[in-house]
């Protein structure tokens, strides 16, 4: 029964929901339809999903990712492997998650022939913003309330209420340094 309900959420979001428009679009019932089918599909299909999430058009995502609530897939993501995502999470357009690598361990057989590393799930702890167009590699941990700055390459763990930014991504600054209790 889950593997059926699975490929259902799968055709449905691949067929038609990806394809419709941001829940914010000119024809606003339209996009809250939208907005609704793809979560829809995303309970169907994902390992857990949340409620109230919003899933953007034109994203890719394998179906062994658990997106928490109040959390989005942003526009254009591609989301590869086992990825968890917390509670209120939010994700600019077009951010990669990636688990798996090229191997690269021999030199007398070229790299694309060499296979994948095994996978490596990356975790987006709760309350963090990913900024747009940033990559986030194998077996990354982004620390809980972080934000990561556009355009960034994550490639090591970010501890929680840290800034990073960059390529490779470097924490610039954290979050509760100026906070005032």
């Amino acid at each position: 029964m889950k593997k059926g309900k699975k490929l259902v959420g799968y055709i449905l979001f691949y067929g038609i929901a990806r394809h419709l428009p941001a829940a914010h679009c000119k024809f606003q019932m339209f996009g809250i339809f939208a907005k609704k089918l793809r979560e829809l599909c995303g309970r169907l299909m994902l390992e857990k999903c949340g409620y109230n999430v919003n899933i953007y058009n034109k994203s890719t995502f394998s179906m062994r990712c658990e997106l928490g609530n109040n959390s989005d897939i942003g526009y254009k993501a591609e989301i590869k492997g086992k990825c968890i995502i917390g509670n209120n999470v939010i994700m600019g357009p077009e951010c990669q998650i990636w688990t798996v690598n090229h191997k690269t361990d021999r030199v007398d057989i070229p790299i694309k022939y060499q296979g994948n590393s095994k996978e490596q799930p990356v975790i987006i702890e709760d309350g963090v913003w990913i900024g747009s167009r940033v990559t986030i590699l194998p077996g990354v941990r982004v620390g809980k309330h972080s934000v990561v700055g556009a355009g960034a390459v994550v490639t090591k763990d970010i501890s929680p209420y840290s800034v990073a930014v960059g390529n490779p991504a470097k924490v610039v600054k954290n979050r509760l340094e100026n906070f005032c209790e």
